[in-house]
C-alpha cells in the first residue's frame, strides 16, 4: 500500500512538525505545506515534555544542530509557587522522571504514604529526585559518558524559530512549500475533502489533509464541521497575556510556574531573554487588569504586551475523512504542563502507524479516534487536578476551582484514593491512565501541594526512609552533571 499524497494546511510548529514525522515515514509521497505569510506563529516562548527528545532521535538531528539556532535551553521539569498555602508547602518542584528515580521514588512513596495515613513525616518530594537537584543546582540534564543512568530532560525555546527550523528541514527533505492563503475547501457530499483553491486560484488536491491551521480550524472545524467540546467546565482559564524581559545571568533550567490572582505566571528561560505570560480566566479578571498584574508581578517592566485567547477543548474527532487536524486545530488544553507540542508529536505518529496497519478504514480511524480523545481528556484530566486541589482559597478564581465537581471518574478515584490512605499506583494502573501521567507525578503533584492531613492531628511515628541514603545518592549523582550555561556554551560552540 503506497503512502497517501498529503496537503498540511498551515505551517508553525505543529505543521511543520507534521511534515517532518510524514516525510521520514514516507519519503516517497508528495507532500505539500500551504502556509499564510500573514499569519503569525502563537508561540510566546514555549517548553516541552521529553517526549520531544524523540522527535529528533527520529529525525537524527544532534542537539547542536538544532538548540543554538532556535536559542533552546534544557528544562528538568516545572517549579510551582504559591499554588498552595500549607506551611512548608509554598513551593515544590514537579520532576522530569530519570531512570535513577527507580532507586529514590520508592522512599518518597513510603514518606507520602506514612503522612497521608497520619503520621507525622516529611513527605515533601523536592528531597527524593535527580531532576529536581539539578533544577537547584543549576546543572544541565545531560551526564557524564560514566553515568550509567538515563536522564529524562526536555526543552525551552523560541517557538517561532523552531517552527523555521522545522521547516527548512522538511523542505531539506522533499516538503513542497507554499506561501499562501487558502480561499476555498471543497467538501463532497461524503464529507471527504477533494481539495483546497488558493488565492492565487489553483487548486490543491491530495489523498490527506492535515489541518494545521491553529484556532480556525479552516478544513476541521469550518469546511467539514467537526463538534468542538470545550472544557470550560472544569479548566476556567481561556486568556493569556505575554511579556518578554531580558536575560539576566546564566538562565534556569526549569520553568517556573507562580500562581496569581486568577490564574498562573510562565517564566520559560531562553538564551536570548525569558518568555513571560499570564494564563488566567475572563470570567475572573479582564485583559487589562490581567496586563497590570503580570507586570507588577515582573517587577513593573514597560516591555510590549500580546494578549491571547485560548479555545480550551478538543475536536469531537481529530481524524475525519481524509482530513487529520493537529495542533490547535485540533484542541488545546491550557499550557500548564506544555503538552502541545507532546500531544501533536503522539497524533502524528499514531495516524502514520494506524494508516500503515489499515489505511483509511473506517474501523482504523475509529481506534485512532478513541485513543486520541483518551489521551487527551487524560492529560486534561492532570492539569485540573493542579487546580482542583491546589490549597488556596484567597480570591474568586481559586475558590470556584476548590468548588468545582464537574470531575471525570477517572480523576475522582484518584483522588480518593490518596485521601483514604489508597494504593494511586493500583488505580492509575486499572484505569489505564499512566501512559499520560505516571504514578509518581500524581503522588509529585498531591504531595507538592501538601495535601495531607492537617499537621495538629499527625501522629509521631518511625520514619520509613533512609533520608540520608538518599541524599548521599543524588549528591553523588549531581556530580556527573555540568552547569547549564558552560553545556549550552558547548552546545553553541559546535553548532
Amino acid at each position: 500500500m503506497s503512502a497517501p499524497a498529503v496537503v498540511i494546511l498551515g505551517g508553525g510548529t505543529a505543521g511543520w512538525m507534521t511534515a517532518c514525522l510524514m516525510a521520514r515515514a514516507w519519503p516517497a509521497t508528495a507532500i505539500t505545506l500551504i502556509e499564510s505569510p500573514a499569519i503569525p506563529t502563537v508561540g510566546v516562548g514555549e517548553g516541552s515534555t521529553p517526549q520531544l527528545r524523540g522527535l529528533f532521535a527520529q529525525l537524527a538531528v544532534s542537539e547542536a544542530d538544532w538548540m543554538p539556532a532556535c536559542d533552546a535551553t534544557f528544562k528538568t521539569g516545572i517549579s510551582f509557587h504559591g499554588w498552595s498555602r500549607e506551611p512548608g508547602f509554598a513551593s515544590y518542584f514537579h520532576p522530569f522522571a530519570s531512570a535513577i528515580d527507580l532507586h529514590t521514588q520508592p522512599a518518597f512513596h513510603a514518606a507520602a504514604f506514612a503522612r497521608r495515613t497520619g503520621h507525622d513525616v516529611d513527605a515533601h518530594p523536592d528531597a527524593f529526585f535527580l531532576t529536581s537537584r539539578l533544577a537547584a543546582a543549576g546543572r544541565a540534564p545531560v551526564a557524564a559518558a560514566t553515568f550509567p543512568f538515563e536522564v529524562g530532560y526536555g526543552y525551552h525555546f523560541d517557538a517561532a524559530k523552531l517552527g523555521d527550523w522545522l521547516r527548512d528541514h522538511a523542505v531539506g527533505r522533499g516538503v513542497v512549500h507554499r506561501p499562501a492563503r487558502v480561499a476555498t475547501v471543497t467538501v463532497d457530499a461524503t464529507g471527504e475533502v477533494t481539495g483546497v483553491t488558493l488565492d492565487d486560484g489553483a487548486t490543491v488536491s491530495a489523498d490527506l489533509f492535515v489541518d494545521a491551521s491553529g484556532f480556525a480550524g479552516v478544513i476541521a472545524r469550518q469546511a467539514i464541521g467537526v463538534r468542538f467540546l470545550p472544557f470550560a467546565a472544569n479548566l476556567f482559564c481561556n486568556r493569556a497575556v505575554a511579556i518578554p524581559t531580558p536575560v539576566a545571568g546564566p538562565p534556569a533550567v526549569h520553568t517556573r510556574a507562580t500562581a496569581l490572582r486568577c490564574g498562573w505566571a510562565w517564566a520559560i528561560p531562553l538564551t536570548s531573554r525569558i518568555g513571560n505570560g499570564y494564563v488566567y480566566s475572563s470570567r475572573f479578571c479582564s485583559p487589562d487588569e490581567a496586563e497590570a498584574e503580570l507586570r507588577a508581578h515582573l517587577g513593573g517592566t514597560d516591555a510590549p504586551a500580546r494578549h491571547l485567547t485560548m479555545d480550551v477543548g478538543r475536536l469531537e474527532t481529530a481524524w475525519t475523512g481524509n482530513c487529520l487536524a493537529v495542533g490547535l486545530a485540533q484542541g488545546f488544553i491550557e499550557p500548564l504542563e506544555a503538552t502541545a507540542l507532546h500531544l501533536v508529536q503522539s497524533t502524528v505518529e499514531q495516524f502514520i502507524a494506524t494508516w500503515e496497519a489499515a489505511g483509511f478504514t473506517p474501523a482504523g480511524r475509529a481506534a485512532f479516534n478513541t485513543r486520541i480523545a483518551r489521551r487527551i481528556e487524560g492529560i486534561r484530566d492532570y492539569i485540573v487536578a493542579h487546580y482542583r486541589m491546589a490549597r488556596r482559597d484567597d480570591t474568586a478564581f481559586w475558590r470556584a476551582n476548590a468548588a468545582n465537581d464537574a470531575l471525570s471518574d477517572d480523576l475522582k478515584a484518584v483522588i480518593t484514593r490518596w485521601f483514604t490512605g489508597g494504593d494511586v499506583a493500583a488505580e492509575v494502573a486499572s484505569r489505564e491512565i499512566g501512559g499520560y501521567y505516571a504514578p509518581m507525578s500524581w503522588e509529585c503533584l498531591l504531595a507538592g501541594y501538601g495535601n495531607f492531613p492537617d499537621a495538629a492531628r499527625l501522629r509521631p511515628g518511625p520514619d520509613p526512609v533512609d533520608r540520608g541514603g538518599v541524599q548521599r545518592l543524588l549528591d553523588g549523582c549531581l556530580l556527573n552533571f555540568a552547569h547549564h550555561h558552560a553545556v549550552l556554551a558547548r552546545l553553541a560552540a559546535a553548532a
